[in-house]
């Protein structure tokens, strides 16, 4: 039996140990084939991740093995901090948020019908409003997760940025309507995707461009990109651990996702 002081702490611990919650991963493995996000021009691009291996029990360092790697703030499963963008350019870095915004419940709202007729189909007020008919208003200081099954296709970078014939991405995302709604009327912590960014891949031609991220970050709420697994997730009562680096001043992060689930 696990031994924790605090009662909530420890039945917390103790539902973990003996079974009682699952712990789901949803993060994409981070490695040199891990799809990154490409903006269009004029945007300059992230790096993905590289790397440089230092010794493997050789004449390096016959003890050890590790590595140095690179990476972009904005690589494999990441955060979006409000100063990501230039609507949130006074807000928080992932440095300066408060650790509590780093832990909330999900609401996962599933469009995987809609996204396979119209893989550029956007998540909109009407399917906020159904899912809380079923399932309650989504509460402040929570995360909304839209579940597009765009998860996928994160081992084939072809049909992940589904290039079309106009050179453009065709991938799901957000609209502006739900983006405010979600922002001034239930107050939530920020949106998690599956697609390589918050915003759909055609974005960029909407008025704002990327209203996802204008209207997040404006008002000081983040983004999660890149998830997986959110399948495994119900549609309500998951808690989710939201981890980014503590990077001074940085506008994101890689993130190793983690859900807390009532069941095994």
């Amino acid at each position: 039996m696990v031994s924790v002081k605090t009662t909530i702490l420890g039945e917390l611990l103790t539902g973990i140990v003996e079974d009682k919650l699952t712990v789901v991963d949803l993060t994409q493995t981070l490695n040199e084939e891990t799809p990154v996000i490409h903006l269009p021009p004029p945007f300059k691009n992230t790096n993905g991740f590289k790397f440089i291996k230092l010794s493997e029990y050789d004449e390096n360092g016959p003890v050890c093995y590790w590595n140095d790697f690179t990476a972009g703030e904005h690589c494999g499963t990441h955060f979006d901090a409000p100063i990501h963008w230039v609507s949130g350019k006074d807000g928080d870095s992932v440095d300066t948020m408060p650790m509590k915004n780093m832990i909330g419940e999900a609401c996962v709202i599933n469009i995987t019908k809609k996204v396979n007729i119209n893989p550029d189909y956007c998540l909109n007020v009407e399917d906020i409003k159904e899912f809380e008919n079923e399932h309650g208003k989504i509460p402040s200081h929570s995360f909304v997760i839209v579940h597009s099954g765009w998860d996928k296709y994160n081992r084939n970078i072809e049909k992940y940025f589904n290039i079309g014939k106009d050179g453009q991405p065709h991938t799901p995302g957000i609209s502006k309507e739900a983006s405010i709604f979600l922002v001034e009327e239930r107050d939530i912590l920020g949106v998690g995707v599956e697609t390589v960014g918050t915003d759909a891949g055609i974005a960029g031609s909407f008025d704002p461009p990327f209203p996802n991220h204008h209207y997040m970050h404006q008002a000081n709420k983040y983004g999660i990109a890149q998830l997986s697994n959110i399948d495994k997730l119900p549609p309500r009562g998951a808690l989710l651990v939201v981890n980014p680096l503590k990077i001074e001043r940085g506008s994101g992060s890689p993130l190793r996702v983690l859900a807390l689930v009532e069941g095994n």
